[in-house]
């Protein structure tokens, strides 16, 4: 018998209610008679346990009964604790939630996993946006959290980059997405779900009509979706290129991920000295221009034609411009 698994069941049942023995042996990766032993085994220890019988019924606590954060391990304090890191909670509006629920852990921890939360605290830190950006401006973003949290509709004028560029619209969100220090709110509207920047949310007001988000969304498994969709739709078409020893190692600081990963995973050697042929992704003739400009003279397109004219014709533009 594992005390560890049997207090892992007493919290799931703290903090999700009513679960029957076979979400609980599938959450723990246990069988089903493991999960009837460890709730007999709570029962016997004292814990205000019982069961409803037939559909949808399972094992729950008492009401108003809790337990305290006793037999956290070292590694699952840190984790907690990393678990709060202040700058995304600072753009959600709950820094001071945060703070407060840090004190309250710390106060329940023992003495040895409290200094150890505290070291931990002081040498992880997180900033979330990339190189060379500045954080966007989300003056809205605690209300969409309010939002989310509250299952309220939220009407909003949004900035996008066709035309029209102000809209007006209602949103059910679903979730909030931090990608790469940029916040993401998914929601749903009467053409479906769709994602919009928080930045370029103009107006935001909170209504009283309320929506049930659908029990089967999964918010990670959309956004791996949404992300897959996006590679898709982005890249279009394809450019054969050259590449210098120097061309090769600069693509990671100069190219997106799926690009360096085309241009290994398809890299020909050239002749002897170094230099490699590879297809590559693209998104349209004049974006790829702009992109394989930067790596100057360490890269030749070689097709399609339209791309290497395009090149060409920058380049020439260039010499005649710096004389």
């Amino acid at each position: 018998m594992s005390a560890g698994r049997l207090l892992s069941v007493l919290l799931l049942l703290q903090s999700r209610g009513r679960l029957s023995a076979r979400a609980i042996a599938d959450e723990l990766g246990v069988s089903v008679r493991t999960a009837y032993r460890d709730l007999g085994r709570l029962q016997q220890a004292g814990v205000p346990l019982y069961a409803e019988p037939g559909p949808g019924g399972g094992y729950q606590l008492v009401d108003g009964y809790r337990t305290r954060l006793t037999g956290l391990t070292e590694g699952e304090a840190r984790a907690l604790f990393l678990a709060g890191l202040p700058g995304p909670a600072a753009d959600l509006g709950l820094a001071a939630d945060v703070a407060a629920a840090r004190l309250k852990l710390l106060a329940a921890l023992p003495t040895e996993l409290r200094q150890e939360a505290a070291r931990t605290a002081a040498v992880f830190h997180v900033d979330a946006p990339g190189w060379y950006t500045e954080p966007e401006e989300t003056p809205y973003l605690p209300l969409l959290v309010d939002a989310v949290l509250g299952r309220r509709t939220v009407d909003v004028r949004y900035r996008r980059w066709r035309a029209p560029q102000q809209v007006d619209c209602r949103l059910r969100p679903y979730g909030l997405v931090l990608k790469s220090g940029v916040w993401y709110v998914v929601a749903a509207t009467d053409r479906g779900i769709a994602t919009y920047r928080a930045a370029q949310v103009m107006d935001a007001r909170l209504t009283e009509e309320r929506f049930d988000r659908p029990r089967d969304f999964d918010l990670r498994a959309h956004w791996a979706s949404h992300l897959a969709g996006f590679q898709a739709r982005r890249h279009t078409g394809t450019a054969t290129v050259r590449l210098s020893p120097r061309g090769r190692r600069r693509l990671p600081d100069n190219m997106p991920p799926e690009v360096v990963r085309a241009a290994e995973a398809t890299a020909v050697a050239v002749g002897d000295d170094g230099w490699i042929e590879a297809v590559i992704p693209t998104e349209s003739v004049p974006h790829a221009c702009g992109e394989l400009l930067r790596l100057g003279t360490d890269v030749e397109v070689m097709a399609p034609p339209e791309l290497r004219r395009a090149m060409r014709e920058a380049v020439a533009e260039l010499a005649r411009r710096y004389g």
